[in-house]
């Protein structure tokens, strides 16, 4: 909650306290020739300097690395301060909870699903916005229709394998056609910076709420507020309160 405040990004409270040593002049200056550098070069240049930086910007507690304009479009954190990581072989993401049919699904389980493909932007609670995203992935309530969701059911628990990041939705937000488990973003694989290989996205809300490095899906029977929910998010995250913009009564 890449993204974003939290979501794939986030503020600079999101990165923990073991970020590690301050950022020296010389660095930034490097870093920032670095930037124009990838300006220059165009936008494959761009992706490699975004991904070479990425993790530098999640264990930064100066925050001064997102000021590079290389470092892609989104803004990249982690509550942990460092980058987690699945390969695509070992993935698997849990759904359990009150179900009739636990699920454990590899990455192919996933793609083998019927796709759903959304180009939406991706809006940050902080106020930065990524425009007409793309992204792939498996509606939610596909998952979900697949499990068999039991009665008394009201609520979705997402866990990030990161072993901190949770998020919450309730069920019926969840079943939403532009909320998606997703695998793609930007016409690719997910990569570690941004949440993969498998991370929710929920399209009309504020990108925390997009849970990264998605583990689990648990099934309850009310709300149970996540990571950022906790600290003093609102737990319905529809995008518009804080920017104007009002896109949760469409489906």
């Amino acid at each position: 909650m890449v993204s974003s405040g939290p979501g794939l990004s986030g503020p600079g409270s999101a990165v923990s306290s073991a970020a590690g040593k301050p950022v020296g002049r010389r660095v930034i200056l490097g870093m920032l020739g670095l930037g124009a550098a990838g300006i220059l070069g165009g936008a494959r240049l761009q992706d490699w300097l975004a991904k070479v930086l990425a993790p530098a910007q999640a264990a930064d507690p100066t925050g001064l690395t997102q000021l590079i304009p290389a470092a892609g479009r989104f803004r990249i954190y982690s509550v942990v301060g460092f980058l987690p990581h699945r390969s695509t072989t070992t993935y698997r993401l849990k759904v359990d909870g009150m179900v009739d049919r636990p699920l454990d699904l590899s990455l192919a389980d996933l793609q083998s699903m019927p796709p759903t493909r959304l180009v939406k932007d991706f809006q940050c609670v902080t106020g930065w916005r990524v425009p007409s995203v793309p992204w792939t992935g498996v509606a939610l309530s596909d998952v979900l229709d697949a499990a068999g969701v039991r009665p008394g059911a009201r609520a979705l628990r997402f866990e990030s394998f990161d072993g901190a990041y949770t998020e919450s939705l309730t069920l019926d937000q969840g079943r939403r056609r532009d909320v998606i488990v997703a695998y793609q973003m930007e016409n690719g694989s997910i990569s570690d910076a941004h949440g993969g290989p498998v991370r929710m996205y929920v399209s009309p809300m504020y990108g925390y709420k997009s849970c990264k490095w998605l583990s689990r899906i648990t099934v309850v029977g009310g709300v149970q507020p996540g990571y950022w929910e906790v600290r003093g998010y609102d737990v319905d995250g529809w995008v518009g309160r804080s920017n104007g913009r009002n896109d949760h009564p469409t489906s």
